[in-house]
């Protein structure tokens, strides 16, 4: 399938929209990498964190939590200037889920190390059958929404 590539500049505290979504919500995309980097590598101490979500957030956090649904992707970002002019450390995970809306790009710096982050995502594009098409917009709809209250 065909790949589909998406990079920018993300300010600290900020939010991208990556818009993906299509009239017939035929498409799906499913993340099959994810990288960032600090605008400053080698003359800024830097500790961030960026996230991918289905669902834009209402705050940027610097916590991960995986038992969030809406979460597809985070990356920790440690960077020192101070002599070694690289990254000390960066984690990438991402899940494997298929989505077919616009995902939403975060970053949040840990205070006194704050840069901009560069990121790039490579997605896979995926033909959703009717009833994928289905289970995946319905699953975008729950997050946006939350739980059905019985």
């Amino acid at each position: 399938m065909p790949i589909k590539t998406f990079r920018g500049l993300i300010a600290n505290a900020d939010t991208d929209t990556i818009v993906l979504h299509t009239n017939d919500g035929s498409t799906g995309y499913r993340i099959v990498k994810f990288e960032i980097i600090s605008k400053n590598p080698a003359t800024q101490d830097v500790e961030s964190v960026v996230k991918v979500y289905s669902v834009k957030p209402t705050t940027e956090t610097i916590t991960i939590d995986f038992s969030d649904n809406t979460l597809l992707a985070a990356g920790h970002y440690t960077g020192d200037a101070s002599g070694n002019n690289y990254p000390v450390d960066t984690t990438i995970i991402f899940d494997n889920m298929v989505f077919n809306q616009d995902i939403y790009v975060t970053c949040i710096g840990d205070s006194g190390n704050i840069d901009s982050m560069n990121y790039y995502l490579e997605l896979e594009q995926v033909k959703l059958d009717l009833n994928e098409n289905t289970v995946a917009t319905l699953k975008n709809i729950r997050n946006i929404t939350g739980p059905i209250q019985t």
